[in-house]
This record gives C-alpha cells, structure tokens and sequence, in this order.
C-alpha cells in the first residue's frame, strides 16, 4: 500500500449527507476517495458534478447562488492540510466550523449584492463571480470564477458565513468590469445614500484602481462626493439641532478687517470664536497641495486664537453624540482662553 492508495472504499452516503454538499479533491481524499473515483463519480449522469477545477459538488441538478459562492472559494482559497474544515459537517451539527478560505474573498456585484445593495443584480443572474485573491497567485477565471488580482488583501467582512471584500473595494471591482455610465451612477449613489460607506474611501480605491480617467466614472464620483457633502451638512444641522448647541452662523468666510482671505467654515461660533470644518475631501492623488494648504490654513486660525473643531462625515454618521460632545466642550472653554483676534465673517 502507497500513501496514495485511498483509506476505503466504504460507501459514499455519508458525503453526500453534508451540510454544503461542496469538497475539493483534496478534501474527497481525506475522506477516502481517490482522484479516480470522484472522476467516476462526476460522469455525464452521475450523482455528482465537477463545478471547477478542484472543486466538486456532492449532488446532480443546478448549483444554488450559495452553492456558486462557496464553489468560487473553495477554487480560489489556497488550499489548507485537511482538518475539521476539510470534514464534511453532519446534518444537526449546527455549531461545527465554517471552512476557511485562505486569501480569497469574494467582491464585485456578487460581493455588493451580499451587502444589500439594491441595484446590484441577483446572484443567480450572474454569469460570473468576482473573487479577490493576492496578485502572486497562479489561477486563471474559468467557469463561474473570475479572478480579480490585488496588490494587497483588504480585511474580509463575513456576510452570511461568506468572506466579502469591503464596500469600496468590491465597488471599484465592480466598476471596472463595466461600461454602463448609469449603472455606475446607481451603484456609487446607492453607497452613499444607503450609508454603506463614505465617498472619500470610494474615490480613494477608484483612484488606486486608476478608473477615475475613465471620463463616465469621473463624473460619476463627482457627483457622489457633491451627494455626500450634502447628506453630511444634513447630519451636521441635526446634530447641533437635537444636541442642544446653541446656533452658529452657517457657511462663511472669515477675513482680517482689511486683509487676507482666513478660510471658509462650515460653522462658526463668533462670541466664542469656535470654527466647525466638516472634511468630505475625496482626498485624490492630486490633493497633496490642497491638503498643506488645508493645514496651513487651519494653523493660522488657532493661531489667531479660533479654536477649530474638525469632524468626518463618518463621525457625524456613527457618533452624532460625541461629536455635538466636541463641540460643546470648546465653546464651553472659550472663557478660559485668550481673546482672540478681531475677524470680519461674511457669507459664503
């Protein structure tokens, strides 16, 4: 007997009797059950059916979108030492181990779908599933695997027992694969509107992606990062509203009487002299200028002696509380700071 000659031959039931009735060849083998009989097996009229290579489905008729998902990973995970991951999960064993997938998640429109978004396609109307694996690998898309290649993984988010690629990334994936100027529209509005995810981390993996030349995408996140402007000056109006702060003037410019331009504000409290910048840059590559000019100039007004609070739309979402907290402890301080300069505030 070889290291290769399989274990048994003992009936196959058991396999079949799986949880997610899913194995690669090298989980079948750990199971007792050769290359060549999973072969036999997989033939035209078989009780099985070889999904992609290495990975084979434990029953005849169509595969179920969960069926799809798991069948993608299970090709494009690297493969682990067979263990409790490898074993086929019993029915009524509930609290068994989900299986691992190592460096591969899925993204795209399937990863979005599975995010909730609503004008992402339904998985079974996908000819293909999007999955993330690290650039050095050796996999080529075949069937129902498309394989999306990346420099460095992102963190997986788990929806569903499935490892998704986060809500940017899967969104530039998916805007990669496609032409359709109001399909891309739909989907970065909907990231926006539906708080998956603020524009500035969807410009950033558009520009990393190198998709913002392409002038339908460009246009696209312009009118996203407008959006989110908007839905954020929203959530800044209700927070000083149902916080109890008391009212700033709102969107002005701050000069010196007789001098230079000092910035613009999205609040400003003038008896305590507290300025409110709300951040909604996209933060692209070309924004390194903007960026030390945007220091430079928040510098200046403490030094004028403005106490300058800054707060991301992500804040304003996640932690309207703490924020209004912010605030109200800097205009609660103004009296034990020095007065500060005298400045003309005009509308913006």
């Amino acid at each position: 007997m070889t290291h290769n000659t399989p274990l048994s031959r003992r009936p196959l039931l058991h396999l079949a009797d799986a949880r997610r009735p899913l194995m690669t060849l090298a989980q079948l083998r750990a199971q007792g059950v050769s290359a060549a009989r999973a072969d036999r097996q997989c033939r035209p009229g078989g009780p099985w059916q070889r999904l992609l290579p290495n990975v084979v489905l434990l029953h005849p008729g169509p595969p179920t979108s969960e069926e799809r998902l798991h069948a993608v990973l299970l090709y494009a995970a690297r493969e682990r030492p067979a263990g409790p991951a490898g074993v086929p999960v019993q029915p009524g064993a509930e609290d068994a181990p989900e299986p691992g997938y190592a460096e591969a998640m899925i993204t795209g429109l399937a990863a979005l779908t599975l995010h909730g978004f609503h004008s992402a396609p339904p998985l079974p109307s996908l000819e293909a599933i999007d999955v993330l694996v690290p650039r050095m690998r050796r996999l080529r898309s075949t069937g129902c695997a498309r394989i999306v290649r990346t420099a460095a993984l992102p963190c997986p988010e788990q929806v569903t027992g499935v490892p998704v690629a986060p809500v940017a990334r899967a969104l530039a994936d998916a805007v990669a694969e496609s032409a359709d100027a109001g399909a891309v529209r739909r989907l970065l509005t909907e990231a926006v509107r539906g708080g998956h995810c603020e524009p500035a981390a969807v410009v950033r993996e558009l520009n990393r992606a190198r998709l913002l030349v392409r002038p339908h995408v460009r246009d696209a996140a312009d009118s996203l990062v407008a959006e989110g402007r908007s839905l954020a000056e929203q959530r800044l109006y209700r927070m000083v509203r149902e916080h109890g702060l008391p009212d700033p003037v709102w969107n002005v410019d701050l000069r010196l009487p007789g001098g230079p331009h000092l910035g613009s504000l999205d609040a400003y409290w003038p008896e305590q002299a507290v300025a409110l910048e709300l951040d909604t840059r996209a933060h692209r590559r070309e924004d390194d200028a903007v960026r030390a000019e945007y220091a430079r100039r928040r510098e200046h007004l403490e030094r004028l002696g403005i106490t300058v609070v800054h707060i991301t739309p992500r804040g304003l979402r996640e932690s309207a509380e703490q924020q209004a907290a912010v605030v109200r402890t800097a205009l609660m301080t103004a009296a034990d700071r020095e007065p500060a300069a005298y400045v003309v505030v005009l509308p913006r």
